[in-house]
């Protein structure tokens, strides 16, 4: 059993907390509903322009585990031209 986790630093459109919200909620359900992974906002909380995202997978295979994240970071990057991915830091755990 492989378990990969994804944090995804990321620069978001938003000058308010409520604008914030509302962003890092949308991505986080779809990564969910779309992936099948675990997804929190972890860190940066308080602050409106940023936010720090991690997501969770495990599987069988260390090698699907690893492209599952990769291709959810890939989509996050597609889907929402509006949110900048500043880092992407995989774990094995």
């Amino acid at each position: 059993m492989h378990v990969f986790s994804l944090c995804l630093h990321l620069h978001l459109p938003s000058h308010s907390l409520k604008g914030k919200r509302g962003i890092v909620k949308s991505i986080l359900a779809r990564a969910r509903n779309s992936f099948n992974v675990a997804a929190a906002e972890v860190d940066l909380q308080d602050v409106p322009g940023s936010a720090v995202l991690a997501f969770v997978t495990v599987n069988g295979s260390r090698v699907k585990a690893r492209q599952l994240l990769e291709q959810l970071e890939e989509w996050v990057v597609d889907e929402r031209p509006d949110v900048e991915v500043v880092g992407a830091d995989f774990e094995e755990r």
